[in-house]
C-alpha cells in the first residue's frame, strides 16, 4: 500500500498545547516537533499493522492559492484569525525531515489529488490510500484513512460523484464557499434522489443555479466548480 499523507491538519494540531494547559499554543519548537512526530508515526504504524505499506509520501507547505484569484471571498472568513506562532517553523521541519511535497499556486489537497490520480492509474486504486481528515477527498473513488476515527473509507465511483455534487450545493463553510445558503445535506439528498449519472447530476445542479442566479448561472456554476474541485494534473 502506498500512503499519501496530507500533513497540514496534523501540523496545525501539533501546535496546540494539551487542553489542561493555560497557553493555547506551544512556544517551544521541540514540543511541537515531538507532538507531530509521535502522531505521524502512530498513524503510519497503525496502517502498517493493517497493510503491507511499501511507501509513504508526505504533503504539506504548499504556497499560494489560485482559488483566491477566482473570488476574494475564498477563505476570507479566516482573515484575522490567530495562527500558531510556530506554524511556519514546523511546516519547514516536516518538509525537510519527511521530504514533504508541496506546490506553488495550489493547495496541499491538489498535490495529494494529483499524486493519487497518477499512482492509482499506475498501480491500481486499491494500492493507494489517502491519509487525511479532510472531507474534500471524498470526491474521489479512493481508499481514505480518517486517522481521527481510525476508519478506512472505500469510496465508490458513484459515491464520489454524489459527494462532489452534494458539496456544490451545501458548500464548504471552512473555506467560505456557499452558493446556496440554507440548503443542506437533507435538501441535496432529496434533490438528487433520481440521479444516477454525471449528466443527471450536472443537469439538476445547473437547474438549481439557474433558479438562484438567473443570467449569471453559468458564471456562478463555473466559479463554484473551480473552488471545490481538486486538481489532479
Amino acid at each position: 500500500m502506498i500512503l499519501l499523507v496530507d500533513a497540514d491538519s496534523l501540523i496545525f494540531a501539533s501546535c496546540y498545547c494539551p487542553k489542561e494547559d493555560v497557553d493555547t499554543f506551544y512556544t517551544d519548537l521541540d514540543d511541537v516537533i515531538h507532538k507531530f512526530d509521535e502522531a505521524f508515526q502512530k498513524i503510519v504504524n497503525d496502517l502498517t499493522d493493517m497493510y503491507n505499506v511499501t511507501e509513504v509520501f508526505t504533503f504539506n507547505n504548499s504556497k499560494g492559492n489560485f482559488r483566491k484569484m477566482i473570488t476574494p471571498k475564498y477563505k476570507a472568513n479566516r482573515i484575522g484569525q490567530q495562527k500558531p506562532p510556530l506554524l511556519s517553523e514546523i511546516h519547514n521541519y516536516v518538509t525537510e525531515t519527511y521530504d514533504g511535497i508541496y506546490g506553488y499556486g495550489v493547495e496541499t489537497d491538489d498535490m495529494v489529488a494529483a499524486y493519487w490520480q497518477t499512482l492509482s492509474e499506475k498501480f491500481g486504486r486499491d494500492h493507494v490510500m489517502i491519509v487525511s481528515i479532510d472531507k474534500d477527498y471524498l470526491q474521489f473513488p479512493a481508499l481514505i484513512y480518517k486517522y481521527n476515527r481510525k476508519e478506512v473509507l472505500d469510496v465508490s465511483k458513484f459515491d464520489a460523484l454524489k459527494n462532489f455534487y452534494t458539496q456544490m450545493i451545501i458548500g464548504d463553510s471552512a473555506d467560505n464557499v456557499n452558493y446556496f445558503k440554507g440548503k443542506g445535506i437533507k435538501f441535496a439528498e432529496k434533490y438528487y434522489k433520481d440521479c444516477d449519472t454525471k449528466y443527471q447530476f450536472t443537469k439538476m445542479l445547473y437547474l438549481l443555479f439557474k433558479e438562484r442566479y438567473k443570467s449569471k448561472a453559468r458564471e456562478k456554476y463555473i466559479e463554484c466548480y473551480n473552488l471545490l474541485k481538486l486538481r489532479t494534473e
